[in-house]
């Protein structure tokens, strides 16, 4: 079952890494290891994460055949409360270096709130990419064995009408941050090449069907020195009926289900995200192979 309401019309809007920004990129890489089910199941046991886990990036860009550095990304999670019951915070800082600044100035910043089970409950996204400043926000609720979200944007600049909308899905509906609580805790060891990993994701603005494929396995080399047994899938895009690769993930293949490297393809080059550093994790990377 799906109903929407709209209060507003809700345009696309064109962001940093083509359709797809840096931190929707790392989020879809933190996701892997989900298959959503046919009923609103949004609860789930953690066995990946812990209070205190703190993942770094280095992001990359290539132009004209030259790889530059162009920023970070820093994922930290914390206990806490919300409502007055044990939750989990999480934190997505992505922010462009100053050479960066220099042409695009990127600021984003996600945050989400699930409960001790996992279950999706608040979400926030502030994005400063160029001279646009936006809020987005997701509040969720469970009834009858649906899955409710309203969703809220708020321009600061250029200043715009606030866009509501509301949506509703027999299936769990997850955010960017959410939905890698509970992928990480997945086990993805069933998986056959070229299966396809559908689930519906709420933006802030809207919720999209995601499609990813996996691919197999491979070695890959991060940005400590240090070569990662990895699992690999693809999300795609289809237009006109014709599919297309739009980013390759690297996943570790272990229980923290951490990404390791990420291949963007767009439309005006490409970009790469590697993973750098790691503390507080609640298991060994043993998915590390060797140092290089």
């Amino acid at each position: 079952m799906k109903t929407r309401k709209r209060k507003t019309r809700i345009t696309a809007i064109p962001a940093i890494a083509g359709k797809r920004g840096w931190v929707f990129c790392l989020l879809g890489a933190l996701l892997l290891t989900i298959a959503t089910p046919a009923k609103a199941q949004c609860t789930a046991e953690n066995t990946a994460f812990q209070s205190g886990e703190h993942v770094m990036y280095d992001l990359y860009f290539n132009w004209k055949f030259i790889w530059k550095k162009v920023g970070l990304a820093s994922l930290t999670t914390f206990s806490t409360t919300y409502q007055s019951k044990p939750a989990y915070r999480f934190n997505l800082l992505s922010v462009g270096s100053k050479k960066t600044d220099f042409f695009f100035k990127m600021r984003d910043t996600l945050t989400c709130y699930v409960s001790e089970k996992l279950e999706p409950l608040y979400f926030r996204k502030a994005a400063e990419e160029g001279d646009r400043y936006t809020v987005d926000e997701a509040w969720f609720s469970y009834k009858d064995g649906v899955s409710n979200v309203k969703q809220r944007r708020i321009w600061h600049n250029p200043v715009r009408d606030p866009q509501e909308m509301e949506y509703s899905d027999s299936r769990c509906i997850f955010d960017m941050l959410s939905i890698l609580a509970q992928a990480r805790s997945y086990d993805p060891a069933d998986y056959k090449i070229g299966d396809r990993i559908l689930f519906p994701m709420a933006t802030g603005r809207k919720v999209e069907e995601q499609t990813l494929i996996y691919r197999g396995k491979e070695e890959v080399k991060a940005n400590n020195d240090t070569i990662y047994r990895c699992l690999v899938f693809s999300f795609v895009e289809y237009k006109k009926g014709k599919e297309k690769e739009v980013i390759t993930f690297f996943i570790s293949d272990d229980k923290n289900h951490l990404p390791i490297r990420l291949d963007m393809y767009l439309n005006f080059g490409s970009a790469k995200a590697f993973f750098k550093s790691v503390q507080g994790n609640r298991y060994p990377m043993t998915s590390a192979v060797r140092k290089k």
